[in-house]
């Protein structure tokens, strides 16, 4: 099956179909509604040919539902009807992050964080997604983990103070989940010059790899009803 897989954020919007080596990219941000987000993306891969579209949306998502409007995005997700939308299509929509956490996860106890716009969450345990939303839970001095580690924690502080928080929370996550390792991704990942211990660093192309996976007949089904290999 051919797979169309976006990938939303709150700075830019990525895409990539099965077959295609080259993703296509595009600004988001807060006027993008995602009205305009779908015709970016069939502007964009006028042409391809695919039979089903992953959707990794930056924010609380249970059975495919949108609970909440994205933070960073304008308004209107909640209730938007994306088969419809995609030519009727079938659709699979999960946490951005935890599309990520689908191919980054190599067994055992996995947290997965990503420094972005702002902070996705997922958590792996055998075989087993569970999308989370730690970001917006308190953190210091009345702001939240978002608040520190996201973008506007690391145009606010600087990247050494940033760096600095990104371990005290990896190591005070690691400990309370209980996890065996950390995936860090998301874009600002790289900016890290060292690594908390018990962590790695994702690849941002994986959103797509676990966009295909959402598709797969193998693996082990999650409290959410996906597949994990």
């Amino acid at each position: 099956m051919r797979v169309l897989v976006i990938d939303i954020g709150g700075t830019h919007v990525k895409v990539l179909a099965t077959g295609r080596r080259q993703r296509v990219e595009f600004s988001s941000g807060p006027k993008m509604t995602p009205t305009k987000m779908v015709a970016a993306v069939r502007a964009a891969t006028n042409g391809w040919k695919y039979e089903a579209v992953s959707i990794g949306y930056p924010g609380p998502v249970v059975h495919g539902r949108l609970l909440v409007e994205p933070h960073n995005l304008a308004h209107g997700w909640v209730g938007f009807d994306f088969k419809k939308a995609f030519g009727q299509r079938p659709i699979k929509i999960v946490n951005d992050a935890a599309m990520q956490a689908l191919a980054s996860y190599q067994g055992k106890r996995m947290l997965f964080l990503g420094l972005g716009t702002g902070l996705g969450s997922a958590l792996i345990v055998d075989g087993i997604l569970e999308p989370m939303e730690l970001a917006h839970l308190p953190y210091k001095k009345g702001r939240t983990y978002e608040d520190y580690l996201g973008l506007a924690g690391l145009k606010r502080l600087g990247k050494k103070k940033w760096r600095h928080h990104v371990g005290q929370v990896v190591m005070q996550l690691k400990n309370a989940l209980q996890v065996d390792y950390v995936v860090l991704g998301g874009g600002n990942a790289r900016l890290l010059k060292q690594l908390p211990p018990g962590s790695r660093l994702g690849n941002n192309t994986n959103a797509f790899l676990g966009g295909y996976r959402l598709w797969s007949k193998t693996g082990a089904t999650s409290t959410r009803g996906r597949f994990v290999h």
